[in-house]
């Protein structure tokens, strides 16, 4: 038996409750692992709130990273080989609020040693999206980027992964994130009225791609407003306004995300063991406080990564 926290009913942290429950032991392709951090993001519980009544009780939490406890006959993790004891993260996994969990060898890789369990546990659904909005809008060293919601999880690993192209990347973020945003090699500017006539101020040759992490109908219309080509503008958050436009949103259930997504983990994990792509962490929960850290997660200022820790 293990812990694991599930969502009870359709709803934000007030519908959360940890439950005991069985961990199934591995077949051909499975591994199980022990949890030693498991990764919180906004989708964690924005995909409690709807949804048909046969969902519940939903386990929560996609991605983790822990130690393989068990491991299914003739199977060998995505990064290859795969033991007893080997330190690992995984996504995407469904139920990774857990102490232990049994999950598709495919979504497993060998941890780099460079990053400890938490930051791990944080890397890759924050990464696989920034990677995904770069590839949607085309991105290059040739490109000046505006990033909305630029000191985030997703911003922070946008900044990192568009670094070593040479793109000039301007980033809105508040006061308290402009270090962060400069930490990472972008230019900060503060959202809030203005926005658009300060941009063109620190852009006079103008906008090509505008990448919106937050959704605001703010950040839409400035991004509209800046950039000429629509279908060099992204959003991760404003389905609506992407819809009413006419511009890209990705998400992690469209089929070509997902796949590309999928594509791209062990490249991105290559990067975090050279030391190019870093996950800050703010601050860790014990498991019996997942609901304590969802509230947290909730407010939308979390001031970096979370992870709960069993």
């Amino acid at each position: 038996m293990t812990r694991q926290w599930v969502a009870s009913r359709p709803g934000a942290s007030e519908v959360l409750e940890s439950i005991d429950t069985d961990v199934r032991p591995p077949g051909p392709g499975e591994v199980t692992i022990a949890v030693r951090a498991a990764g919180m993001n906004p989708a964690d519980t924005k995909h409690t709130r709807g949804g048909s009544a046969d969902a519940y009780p939903m386990p929560i939490g996609y991605e983790v990273a822990g130690v393989i406890s068990a491991i299914g006959p003739d199977t060998q993790i995505a990064s290859g080989g795969g033991a007893v004891g080997d330190e690992v993260l995984a996504f995407r996994v469904a139920g990774g609020w857990t102490e232990a969990l049994t999950v598709p060898a495919a979504d497993v890789f060998a941890k780099p040693a460079s990053l400890d369990f938490p930051q791990a546990a944080n890397l890759l659904l924050a990464g696989t999206t920034a990677a995904d909005v770069i590839r949607v809008t085309r991105a290059s060293g040739r490109d000046t980027v505006l990033l909305h919601g630029a000191s985030g999880a997703v911003g922070v690993s946008v900044l990192q992964q568009l670094r070593p192209l040479g793109a000039r990347v301007i980033g809105t973020a508040s006061e308290r994130g402009a270090d962060t945003v400069r930490g990472y090699g972008g230019e900060w500017v503060a959202y809030g009225d203005g926005l658009e006539a300060r941009l063109r101020d620190l852009a006079p040759d103008g906008i090509d791609v505008a990448i919106d992490c937050v959704g605001t109908d703010e950040a839409i219309d400035v991004s509209l407003a800046l950039v000429a080509d629509r279908s060099r503008i992204v959003t991760i958050a404003a389905q609506q306004r992407a819809s009413a436009e006419g511009i890209p949103m990705v998400g992690g259930a469209q089929p070509e995300s997902k796949a590309f997504r999928d594509s791209v983990r062990q490249r991105l994990i290559d990067l975090a063991a050279a030391g190019q792509l870093e996950v800050p962490v703010a601050r860790t929960f014990p498991l019996a406080d997942a609901r304590q850290a969802a509230e947290l997660l909730e407010s939308g200022h979390p001031g970096g990564k979370l992870a709960l820790v069993p």
